[in-house]
């Protein structure tokens, strides 16, 4: 490669891996099916972590949420960890980040001081003094809030303002909290040239023409902030689809039966959840599933509204690259942080949950002239490769504390593959949610701490995964071999920081 490529990575966040329209039918994404027809689609690849936090931030470091720290939501990504973006910069590289971030809490404490965090976000005259240096980005632009929530501020706020929107406040819900404030619904209200996802692409586009005016290659992470919940998003989005075509996922009949308790609780209306609730924090989804079907479906068809309009900002950025004459340099990466359900074993959203439809992520590569285009790949992925792939693309030696593998060769073509295993951790709370899973090429293994029950499925005859195996004889050697291989690849996950280089 006589010149160094740029790496654009395209982010959103609790999107669905079957929510793009080469594949589904119901959804429109064009632009995610254009990168797909010039690219790779990887059809195997799992987060590091399904909640927000530890998975961004396993993006940023090549480390797992165990080792790097961050191991839920309202934990601090330590700021002493090294990044991905670091190792860029040592190399000439041009670091951005713009849009969701999500490495530090809500609150704040010595030792643990956040950004993130109310009054701070809301401190606009901080935010324009600030871009960074920030977790191996030269520059950053970025916002917390999801829909309307409080959280919104950031740097988002400082471009309403700039755009001519100065109550851009009335559209948000307020800070402090205001307990007579009825929470929006479906249809917001909010222009959508305002929309956080416009500003995403609209800021994405001139961080790539500065990097361009410089001269210098780049690595930017274009961070989508949507289609999480609430749901809830401008017109046109908001009523794009129709309810009516939406179609939900279903619980098997039995299939609770085979699963762990706290599987069954979700299909209580007033389930108790207090054993698996040691802090007073609360855990993503241990809570009533029950849903009437009519707003499911709604909520469903506001979803695929918010992936659309996505969509459509993504395209602005593709067509960007190919005015400035940079997209045959540019590695293109589109994923998520971690998957969504949609009714699927009869739940909603996310949890300790780890069926495919949560931990399972859309991912897309293109890299013209070096991935091959309209292919499909089974190969294993993980999160925890993002960064040290990367790195290779770019010809930058991958340092030995990061734990995931290049996948170069694999996105390439050349090689069938660079994993035989994916592993998923999940720690919402000290102990009681502290969940492990194992997934090869056709068994999935999910092993809670402490606990007899577990999960084993044979994604081969039972790829949706309605059928629990655990407890089932027929398969207690094959059980044992998955432990066996388990072991292993704990063991063979172990960084290695420092290289040996003497006998002592």
């Amino acid at each position: 490669m006589s010149k160094r490529p740029n790496i654009l990575l395209i982010t959103s966040d609790q999107q669905h891996w079957d929510t793009i329209g080469l594949t589904n039918p119901r959804i429109k994404t064009p632009n995610l099916d254009r990168l797909a027809r010039e690219g790779t689609r990887f059809t195997r690849s799992y987060c590091s972590n399904p909640v927000s936090s530890p998975s961004r931030s396993t993006i940023v470091t090549g480390l797992y949420p165990s080792s790097h720290g961050c191991w839920t939501i309202g934990v601090k990504l330590p700021e002493d960890v090294p990044t991905v973006g670091e190792t860029f910069q040592r190399h000439g590289y041009g670091t951005t980040l713009v849009g969701k971030a999500h490495f530090q809490p809500l609150a704040t404490r010595p030792g643990m001081e956040s950004l993130e965090c109310q009054p701070v976000l809301r401190n606009l005259d901080f935010w324009r003094s600030f871009h960074g240096p920030w977790y191996g980005f030269q520059r950053v632009e970025t916002a917390r809030m999801h829909a309307d929530e409080a959280h919104a501020g950031q740097h988002y706020a400082i471009w309403m303002e700039e755009q001519g929107l100065g109550n851009w406040k009335d559209y948000f819900q307020m800070w402090p909290a205001d307990d007579a404030h009825k929470p929006r619904k479906h249809s917001w209200n909010l222009p959508e040239r305002f929309h956080y996802t416009r500003w995403t692409a609209e800021r994405t586009i001139a961080n790539i023409r500065r990097h361009v005016e410089r001269d210098e290659p780049f690595f930017l992470w274009s961070s989508y902030h949507d289609p999480h919940p609430p749901y809830l998003v401008s017109e046109p989005w908001a009523s794009m689809y129709d309810p009516k075509d939406m179609q939900p996922g279903r619980l098997a009949p039995g299939e609770l039966e085979r699963l762990p308790p706290h599987f069954r609780k979700t299909q209580e209306a007033k389930p108790d959840f207090s054993y698996w609730k040691e802090t007073p924090y609360g855990n993503h989804g241990f809570q009533s599933h029950l849903h009437d079907d009519a707003e499911f479906r709604k909520n469903m068809a506001v979803y695929y509204g918010m992936t659309s309009f996505m969509d459509q900002q993504i395209g602005r950025t593709l067509d960007e690259l190919d005015r400035l004459g940079i997209a045959e340099n540019t590695l293109v990466m589109f994923s998520t942080d971690h998957g969504h359900f949609l009714g699927q074993h009869g739940l909603i959203a996310k949890g300790a949950f780890h069926f495919d439809d949560l931990i399972r992520l859309p991912h897309l590569v293109r890299w013209p002239g070096q991935v091959p285009a309209g292919r499909s790949c089974e190969a294993l992925q993980s999160q925890v490769d993002y960064a040290p792939t990367f790195l290779s693309a770019a010809g930058i030696e991958v340092p030995g504390l990061m734990q995931g593998v290049s996948q170069l060769d694999v996105w390439r073509g050349r090689a069938e593959r660079a994993r035989d295993h994916a592993i998923v951790e999940n720690r919402h709370q000290p102990t009681k949610i502290h969940v492990r899973t194992f997934v090869d090429e056709r068994y999935k293994l999910t092993v809670y701490r402490g606990e007899t029950y577990g999960e084993l499925f044979d994604l081969r005859e039972d790829p949706h995964e309605t059928h629990n195996r655990w407890d089932d004889p027929d398969c207690a050697a094959v059980k044992a071999r998955l432990f066996e291989k388990f072991v292993q690849a704990e063991i063979a996950r172990e960084p290695t920081r420092m290289p040996r280089i003497a006998g002592a």
